[in-house]
C-alpha cells in the first residue's frame, strides 16, 4: 500500500528566494510522495535571479516558477508548513506541523554567502521529510559543482543530526 502524498508549504514575504529554494528542494527530495508549495505574505512578483542561478548550480531550474500569494493556495490541512521572516504578516495555516525558520533573508548576499542560505535550507527541507514521512530520493553532493546522483535504494535513517535540525519543528500529537 503507498503511503499518502504529503503537502509541504514553505512561506516567506516576497516568494522570491528562501521559500522558493525550499519549494525545489521538497521537490527534488520527495518526489512523487510530495506536493510541495511555496507564497509569500506581500509576493514580489518575481522569482530572484540570485535563486534562479544558485538552484541551476545543483540541476534544478527555478526559472518555471512564479512568485505567489497566499491567497493562491488550495484550501487544505498541510503536513508541514515553514514560515521564514514573515512574522506576524504569516497568517494562520491549517498544518499538521509547523515550524518558524530563521534563514536570513539572502537576496542581498553574495553568492557564497547565498550558497550558504541554499545549502541550509537544503538540509532543512531535507530532516522535515524525512520527520514527516517521506523517502528522500537523492543525496545532494557537498559542492554543486558535482552531479547530482539519484539514490532510490537508499534507506535512510534518522541520526542526532537531522534531530538537531528539527529543533524548531513542533509535531502535532493527534
Amino acid at each position: 500500500m503507498n503511503a499518502p502524498v504529503k503537502r509541504v508549504l514553505f512561506v516567506c514575504v516576497e516568494n522570491s528566494n528562501r521559500s522558493q529554494m525550499a519549494e525545489a528542494f521538497a521537490r527534488m527530495l520527495g518526489g512523487s510522495a510530495v506536493q510541495a508549495y511555496s507564497a509569500g505574505s506581500r509576493p514580489s512578483g518575481v522569482v530572484n535571479p540570485k535563486a534562479i542561478a544558485a538552484m541551476r548550480e545543483l540541476g534544478y531550474d527555478l526559472s518555471t516558477h512564479g512568485s505567489k500569494s497566499l491567497q493562491e493556495l488550495p484550501d487544505v490541512e498541510f503536513d508541514f508548513v515553514a514560515t521564514m521572516g514573515c512574522g506576524d504578516e504569516c497568517p494562520f495555516i491549517k498544518a499538521r506541523n509547523r515550524a518558524d525558520w530563521s534563514f536570513p533573508d539572502p537576496k542581498y548576499l553574495s553568492p557564497d554567502e547565498y550558497r550558504n542560505v541554499r545549502d541550509q535550507i537544503r538540509e532543512k527541507v531535507r530532516s522535515i521529510l524525512r520527520g514527516i514521512g517521506v523517502s528522500v530520493l537523492y543525496d545532494f553532493p557537498a559542492y554543486a559543482s558535482e552531479p547530482l546522483q539519484e539514490r532510490p535504494d537508499v534507506k535512510f535513517n534518522f541520526v542526532a543530526r537531522e534531530v538537531a535540525l528539527l529543533d524548531s519543528v513542533v509535531f502535532a500529537t493527534s
